[in-house]
């Protein structure tokens, strides 16, 4: 059982994993339906996780958790399981629970299954021992957070019916099953591709495996992505209804909604009457939205305003998953904390949104209503060119595919492959008459009832069962590879899995891996040099460029560097901050009631900010006013000089400045003065110099002469407390 304030043990977890055994198999959904979350009744809701990390937003709010309806996605694959399955918790932890498994690109043209562990690069050698590891780790944190994990990965390439059979075996829950992604995307032979398919999908029903198609891919291949929406509905038909007949469950069928189109365009006008005409001929499906990342480039900025956007979308229709994505493939940059972003965008935008339809509708007159009736129309006309053609096979040949004109317009640029070529050409053979295959969930016929009838529906009974009847007679394969395996891999990094050393990391585990921003007064080229310069001068090695931005031509340029940062930083060394006493709510109004406390409060200098200060000042948000300490709010901008003149006419012996600002370090110079002035004015000892803001923690106002300092994330309680204590030394002091 994992306990949040313990790390998770890899180790563990790779322990006798030769006999584990998934807990379950299948895709889970989420309960939904109307929650009382904290004092909030949300519609398109799920219930809240036992163990969670709340939304920054939710500190006011009581730390609630709520959590939308929709299956949430996270993509996860830094090429090294082991440091995957540490991100696959901390994405757990903010919502995710459908964690799908990017594998290498070349995978799609191995003819087998791979075995061992094979550190990866740009993905995860997809390997029974790596599916079972991030598995049984995944059994765990679901128990952690009280909610089932999706775990999913990729059935294409020329070994999907093997993969197939190794999910199935391994616990797998979602998997990506389109054959027309192997022939368009990965020259497969198209023959080869569809039989392979059949053979996938048979096998992925019996495991009850959600099934994700590929049509998205159209949109980020295609020179115009807005153009493909005829295209996309077209891939979606040929798919889905080819995955019902082979045995599939409508209701496992997700298609992947991926909007054409991106701002700057004119967003909703282009993808709103796109989804509308989606839902509207596929409702028996479920739709998964996803990002669109052919317009994606390195601003994290943009690409959370274009996942809200669809995010909106999806509010507006309707999604079942729904995906989250970052940019951070683009920039070679696959941090855990934009993985963490991108899950905390969607729960935050989608709860914001909750309900939306109850109080907007989408008009079915006007231009909405004739976009969504244009895009399915071509889809038809499409529909029933490749039909005439044919079939498939010969609209390929055609290049119908990824052209990129508007249906019915061509430009005859799409992607054409031969019938008789493609990785695997030749290699599909017919089935003897009298082939007999004894296993569970094979396509097509096998001849087993020529031995018992009831064996027709449950061929494996001919043998006592297969693999999926049988987990013990899975041939388990550890590692074959003495130079590259997790084990390996673990001992290189021990010093940094017993918790007395640190480093900075994006990727795995003690990589050195930091990325630091910076602005420089000059054009992008220039600011370019200077910034790799710059990371060198910091002492970082193997410095790049993961963003550039420019502000002005010629004024300024915003730059991103990554770099690597290669010293350990021993935690016995390093100087904590100190942690604030609490006391009860009991003892602080006990106290308080004997005592009598009372403060000047106010913003300092030039300083209009006042939430903050309110916050901590008012009852109404647990200030300090709660614990019966009075309080005069002398406003904001109030002259440092009256604080302590304040204090004195009104025989007050606490000051609370408000310093937000922090322009020339003048927060730094106020506390100063606030001192001196009490000084001068011969009441320091008797005063309690409190000073906040987002700028100030505890060391640096009493480096400033405060008594203390409080910075973000402060509550009445807390500044009470110091309070009473402060009060309790002052007294024993004059005693």
């Amino acid at each position: 059982m994992l306990k949040p304030n313990e790390k998770l043990d890899i180790r563990h977890i790779l322990d006798d994993l030769e006999h584990y055994t998934p807990k379950r198999k299948g895709w889970v959904w989420r309960d939904v339906g109307p929650q009382q979350i904290g004092p909030f009744v949300y519609q398109q809701a799920s219930p809240s996780l036992k163990n969670y990390i709340p939304l920054m937003g939710a500190h006011s709010v009581g730390n609630i958790d709520p959590q939308p309806d929709s299956v949430i996605t996270t993509e996860i694959a830094s090429g090294r399981f082991e440091d995957d399955i540490r991100r696959m918790r901390m994405a757990a932890y903010h919502g995710a629970d459908h964690v799908m498994v990017i594998r290498t690109a070349g995978q799609s043209h191995f003819d087998g299954l791979l075995e061992g562990s094979p550190q990866g690069i740009g993905g995860i050698p997809v390997t029974r021992k790596q599916l079972r590891a991030q598995r049984k780790a995944l059994d765990l944190i679901e128990e952690e957070v009280g909610r089932p994990i999706n775990y999913h990965s990729y059935v294409s390439g020329v070994a999907g019916p093997e993969i197939a059979v190794l999910f199935t075996e391994e616990g797998v829950n979602g998997a990506h099953q389109d054959p027309q992604y192997n022939v368009l995307y990965r020259n497969i032979n198209m023959v080869r591709s569809f039989v392979d398919a059949a053979e996938s999908k048979k096998v992925m029903a019996y495991g009850e495996i959600a099934q994700i198609d590929g049509a998205h891919n159209a949109n980020a291949t295609a020179r115009d992505a807005w153009k493909v929406m005829p295209e996309l509905l077209v891939q979606h038909a040929i798919n889905s209804v080819f995955s019902e007949k082979c045995g599939i469950k409508a209701e496992d069928i997700c298609l992947s909604t991926v909007p054409p189109a991106a701002p700057p365009t004119p967003d909703l006008k282009l993808n709103l009457p796109y989804a509308v005409a989606l839902r509207e001929f596929f409702s028996n499906y479920k739709m998964r939205a996803q990002m669109n990342t052919k317009y994606m480039e390195s601003s994290t900025r943009e690409a959370t305003v274009t996942h809200v956007l669809n995010l909106l979308i999806s509010r507006l229709t309707s999604a079942d998953i729904q995906s989250t994505i970052t940019p951070d493939e683009g920039r070679n940059v696959p941090w855990h904390i934009y993985n963490i972003e991108a899950l905390d965008t969607t729960k935050q935008a989608m709860m914001g949104m909750d309900d939306l339809l109850s109080m907007v509708n989408l008009k079915d007159t006007g231009y909405l209503h004739d976009k969504k009736r244009e895009i399915q129309e071509r889809a038809v006309l499409m529909m029933e060119e490749i039909i005439e053609l044919g079939g498939y096979f010969k609209a390929v040949e055609a290049g119908m595919f990824v052209d990129s004109g508007e249906y019915p317009e061509r430009n005859d640029d799409g992607i054409k492959r031969d019938i008789k070529g493609g990785v695997g050409k030749g290699t599909v053979v017919l089935r003897d008459k009298d082939y007999m295959a004894p296993v569970t969930a094979h396509f097509g016929y096998n001849n087993v009832k020529q031995y018992n009838a009831s064996y027709d529906n449950d061929p494996s009974q001919l043998i006592d069962g297969c693999t999926f009847e049988k987990h013990d007679m899975i041939q388990y394969i550890d590692e074959l590879d003495e130079t590259d395996n997790v084990y390996l891999r673990l001992d290189e990094t021990e010093k940094y899995r017993k918790g007395d050393i640190l480093k900075p990391e994006v990727e795995w585990l003690g990589d050195g891996t930091v990325v630091v921003d910076l602005f420089f007064p000059i054009s992008k080229r220039i600011a370019e040099a200077a910034a790799i310069k710059t990371g060198q001068a910091m002492n970082l090695s193997d410095v790049e460029v993961i963003h550039s931005e420019p502000l002005h031509p010629s004024e300024g340029t915003r730059i991103q560097i990554k770099g690597k940062f290669n010293v350990d930083i021993k935690i016995d060394e390093l100087t904590l901050p100190e942690e604030m006493k609490v006391h009860s709510e009991d003892e602080v109004f006990a106290y308080m009631k004997k005592h009598n406390v009372k403060v000047i409060a106010g913003t300092a200098g030039n300083d209009e900010h006042s939430v903050g200060i309110r916050e901590v000042l008012d009852i109404k948000h647990g200030g300090i006013e709660k614990y019966g300490i009075t309080y005069t709010y002398l406003g904001t901008s109030v002259p440092i000089e009256k604080f302590v003149d304040a204090a004195i006419e009104t025989n007050s012996n606490v000051i609370m400045m408000s310093t937000i600002i922090s322009h020339d370090d003048i927060h730094y110079k106020n506390m100063h003065k606030l001192h001196n002035y009490a000084v001068e004015k011969g009441v320091r000892e008797q005063l309690i110099l409190i000073a906040g803001g987002t700028q100030v923690t505890p060391e640096i106002a009493r480096d400033n002469k405060m008594d203390q300092g409080f910075g973000r994330g402060t509550k009445g309680i807390h500044i009470a407390s110091f309070i009473l204590d402060k009060f309790k030394e002052m007294m024993d002091h004059d005693n």
